[in-house]
């Protein structure tokens, strides 16, 4: 009975003591534009809000249906809980963009996504497929 009773203790503390590590990674809280939003004039500055400070290595933006990917510049060196940057010049269309952090506590990279659409007309109508699989919240990818 007591060898048992130590053993469900013991594996309670290692559950306990390792939890906290699974879910401390960084990721997209919000962004401006926000995820999935449709804006009628381009925006002049990209803002990514994190859950804890993180260093973006990596920041890049795509327009929808063309291969070319623009990474953005320049990047701070170091941790932010936010990070604002100069939009490059966009015309109307479907936008993802995608980053690459590093959580300074850990050394874990997480990498995500957001997409948001530019419309000449705001009262314009917008392809469905051109805001093809963009959900409400932003879509973080853990690295391992």
């Amino acid at each position: 009975m007591k060898t048992s009773l130590f053993r469900v203790a013991a594996a309670l503390l290692c559950a306990l003591s390792v939890a906290p590590l699974a879910v401390a990674h960084v990721h997209l809280l919000s962004s401006t534009p926000a995820n999935g939003s449709v804006v009628a004039s381009a925006p002049t500055t990209l803002v990514l809000n994190f859950s804890e400070s993180a260093r973006v290595t990596a920041l890049s933006i795509r327009k929808s249906g063309e291969a070319a990917v623009q990474k953005l510049a320049p990047l701070p060196d170091r941790a932010l809980t936010q990070l604002s940057i100069a939009a490059p010049a966009l015309g109307a269309g479907a936008y993802v963009v995608s980053f690459r952090a590093l959580d300074p506590g850990d050394g874990h990279i997480s990498a995500g996504t957001f997409r948001f659409s530019i419309v000449a007309n705001a009262a314009q109508p917008i392809r469905k497929d051109a805001m093809r699989d963009s959900g409400k919240r932003p879509a973080p990818d853990t690295i391992k």
